[in-house]
């Protein structure tokens, strides 16, 4: 059923096109068109998050981070194990990605460690990166409580994950 999803979507919009008499490749082209002043002003916030997360990654610092955080996490009801996943979401999909996977590789996709990984990747988001974006695109310049309470409601989030995934 979720194979057809999308044939049937583009189908949809291209019928819908007809009957309203809109052009619908020159639409499209348009749009794309569009985007691309657009791209071009966010690549550099895209890039300079890419570097910001190696960097963390690569130079050892979230290593010290996790271990540091790790009792408070364990307290919290967050393995320790998920922390580096936890702190690495809210800036690269990419690095948590590769996180999630070295998880399943080291404790397996369905143990207690796998199920709160990967309920930590599906109910988060990349905030700083999402954030960058929409603020870039939409020059919001008054973004004061956004990040917080939205790294706030992440971290709620990873609890929560962890606190369901004891009952699956």
């Amino acid at each position: 059923m979720a194979d057809l999803f999308l044939p049937v979507m583009i189908a949809f919009v291209m019928i819908y096109a007809l009957i309203k008499g809109v052009d619908a490749y020159s639409a499209f082209v348009n749009g794309a068109k569009g985007a691309l002043p657009l791209m071009a002003s966010l690549m550099p916030f895209i890039i300079a998050m890419f570097v910001a997360v190696e960097l963390f990654r690569h130079c050892g610092l979230s290593g010290y981070l996790c271990n540091f955080l790790s009792p408070v996490f364990r307290l919290i009801g967050i393995p320790p194990e998920v922390c580096e996943l936890t702190l690495i979401r809210p800036f690269s999909s990419n690095a948590a990605y590769v996180l999630l996977r070295d998880i399943f590789a080291k404790y397996g996709a369905d143990s207690y460690i796998g199920k709160c990984a990967s309920v930590i990747m599906g109910s988060s988001d990349t905030i700083f990166y999402v954030s960058s974006i929409y603020f870039a695109s939409t020059k919001v310049k008054k973004t004061l409580l956004t990040i917080p309470i939205a790294l706030i409601c992440n971290i709620v989030g990873a609890i929560l994950a962890c606190f369901c995934c004891r009952f699956i």
